[in-house]
């Protein structure tokens, strides 16, 4: 054990100090901490400390890197885990707590850090699409703080810190109210408009494939569907491969978002009907072109056989909603609406989640499944019977 040493500084003052072993890094290099205090009792407790918090496996050692800095270094543990395109939407949405706190270093970061960087990102957050420094959206804000507790907690684990102090840290429901005022939220399509949304197309070339959209893929699914996925004869579709988008431009190919993503679906009628035709008239529209024909092999292709991708696709219905006076919703929430309807209509949990390509049967409801008036119909006649149903009121 190191001595303690008698230290007298320029100004006259005698201070305390000795070394102790804190065990040694990841690199295999020895680690030591350098105790100074004003009495020699003060030393010899704080050694203690360290010695005892070693032998327990909880000691934090001084570091010095920030807040930015363990960021950079979280992605890139990430990676192994989650796709690129899913490392860019973290790395996007983490750029406000780059800007707002990246400087700080992550052991002198606080609790009330954390919750006026989340407060200021809500309330001049947005950077583009708008004015700049205006309210951003509390999902938005919320999904940067859940990115932020994750990386704060692997900190945890790596004994850089003690404890996150973002741990307890919220959206303020101030924010929140304020937020629901001042941005409604866009509802998804109801059974009604689905159906006249699909009587309206069913001329359009695309129709199949939007079919697609309408019974519950995801667009990245609709895309990057193959013609080899699916069997006509049995009426099944085999989602294993996706086509999307990082940035709205560049396409990542890759196979399904998760292992429940790969699935096996039962094409209704109307769908393998749809799906017939369009391969038909793939077939007369590549013998037109000849040589000047892109064989693919992909289902969703223009005249020339040439892949499409996401955001033609939605581009492509966005203009089909302006022809029919339709309101605009996001391809993705006819997901919503498909899966709304095949709950309210007795669909089993299981067969729910199976179909979405989820696997937990709660996380399916509570994020897609959407109750709407016209759905509880059924509840307001239990009521007219529960009052009396037809019978007169009493003179």
């Amino acid at each position: 054990m190191a001595e303690i040493k008698k230290v007298t500084l320029q100004n006259g003052k005698t201070r305390y100090r000795t070394v102790v072993d804190a065990g040694r890094d990841e690199n295999g290099k020895r680690i030591q901490i350098t105790i100074t205090k004003d009495t020699k009792k003060e030393v010899v407790a704080e050694r203690s400390r360290i010695q005892h918090q070693r032998s327990a496996g909880i000691l934090i050692l001084p570091s010095k890197i920030t807040v930015g800095e363990w960021l950079d270094e979280w992605l890139e543990f990430k990676r192994r885990d989650v796709e690129e395109t899913t490392i860019r939407t973290y790395r996007l949405a983490l750029v406000h707590v780059y800007d707002r706190i990246g400087h700080v270093r992550l052991q002198e970061l606080t609790e009330d850090q954390v919750k006026d960087c989340i407060d200021d990102i809500v309330s001049k957050g947005r950077r583009k699409g708008g004015e700049a420094g205006t309210r951003l959206a509390v999902s938005t804000a919320e999904g940067v703080l859940t990115r932020l507790k994750e990386a704060l907690k692997r900190a945890v684990v790596r004994k850089l810190i003690a404890e996150s102090p973002a741990q307890f840290v919220r959206v303020s429901l101030a924010d929140k109210k304020a937020d629901k005022r001042d941005r409604p939220k866009v509802k998804p399509w109801t059974v009604a408009e689905v159906q006249r949304f699909i009587a309206g197309i069913e001329r359009d070339r695309l129709y199949a494939p939007l079919l697609l959209s309408l019974m519950g893929l995801r667009p990245a699914e609709v895309v990057g569907l193959r013609w080899t996925d699916l069997d006509l004869k049995l009426a099944t579709l085999e989602m294993v491969n996706t086509r999307t988008m990082i940035g709205n431009v560049q396409v990542l190919e890759k196979d399904a978002k998760t292992a429940a993503g790969e699935r096996v679906l039962p094409l209704p009628a109307p769908v393998l009907d749809a799906l017939k035709k369009f391969r038909a008239r793939q077939a007369r529209e590549k013998l037109a072109a000849g040589e000047g024909y892109t064989d693919s092999g992909y289902v969703v292709v223009d005249e020339l056989g040439i892949v499409r991708n996401t955001r033609h696709l939605r581009e492509h219905a966005y203009r089909l909603m302006r022809e029919l006076e339709m309101r605009q919703v996001r391809l993705y929430d006819a997901r919503h609406s498909c899966l709304s309807y095949l709950a309210v209509n007795g669909v089993p949990d299981v067969i729910l989640a199976a179909w979405a390509g989820h696997t937990n049967a709660n996380f399916t409801k509570r994020k897609y499944v959407t109750v709407d008036v016209e759905d509880m119909r059924a509840a307001a006649k239990a009521w007219d019977a529960f009052h009396g149903g037809d019978q007169k009121a009493p003179v």
